[in-house]
């Protein structure tokens, strides 16, 4: 895909991992839709950094754990836009939870953001991917490989984003191609001490934890070059997954 002129909605796009997503596309050529919460400042300061490479980008606040969310958002950047390109499920809750720890509440409101919200999103945003032969990128997580039984709802939301992405796939094609990217260690909670941080990089192959710059790099792969590719969960661990 020539991302040139494009538009991309990036999901919980201020901060981290969202962030790097954008400022790649922006160098790329693609006009950004910047998703956020409550980070408004950092929000606003990813989009100036977006517009200072020469292209296009707007800020859209929506706090997807409310049902309608989706639909207003995607309906806000149409309205913005006029198109919609690329959708990047970035956005996510992470939260302890072990089973002595579960609230239904608190686990409703996990799957909401990082499962229910990507499905809605897609759904609202179908009708304009489809006639922009466009791409769907879910962020999923290498993790669910070995479930964290102290992250329960994450790590269940996390799984299901994966076989959602696979059944996305077959849903869209062969108009929009849906891939999922499960990143390890990219930007670390900012609860981990050095401790914990210097415990988890040990057990990665690559011997170092991995970046949102890797991350930016390997969604910019997927939609640059991977007219072939939908339906797969591709690892940017550092190798860990093979351990």
């Amino acid at each position: 895909m020539e991302l040139k002129g494009r538009v991309a909605l990036v999901t919980g796009a201020g901060r981290r991992v969202g962030r790097a997503l954008a400022l790649r596309l922006a160098e790329a050529g693609c006009n950004l839709a910047i998703h956020y919460r409550r980070s408004t400042a950092a929000a606003a300061e990813t989009a100036q950094a977006c517009r200072s490479r020469g292209v296009e980008a707007e800020i859209f606040q929506a706090d997807l754990v409310e049902p309608d969310a989706a639909q207003r958002l995607v309906q806000s950047v149409l309205t913005r836009f006029g198109r919609l390109d690329v959708l990047i499920n970035n956005a996510a809750v992470f939260e302890r939870m072990s089973i002595d720890e579960f609230e239904l509440e608190a686990w409703e409101r996990v799957l909401r953001v990082n499962l229910t919200a990507p499905m809605a999103l897609t759904h609202a945003a179908a009708d304009a991917l489809r006639r922009a032969g466009g791409r769907v990128v879910n962020l999923c997580d290498a993790a669910t490989a070995r479930p964290w039984p102290g992250h329960l709802g994450y790590i269940v939301s996390k799984s299901g984003l994966e076989t959602l992405t696979k059944a996305l796939a077959r849903a869209l094609a062969p108009e929009v191609n849906v891939v999922g990217i499960a990143p390890g260690v990219a930007a670390w909670p900012e609860d981990y001490d050095q401790e914990t941080r210097d415990r988890l990089t040990a057990k990665i192959p690559l011997k170092r934890a991995g970046t949102p710059e890797d991350v930016a790099a390997a969604v910019h792969f997927v939609l640059r070059d991977g007219d072939y590719l939908s339906g797969v969960i591709i690892p940017i661990d550092g190798g860990r997954s093979v351990v």
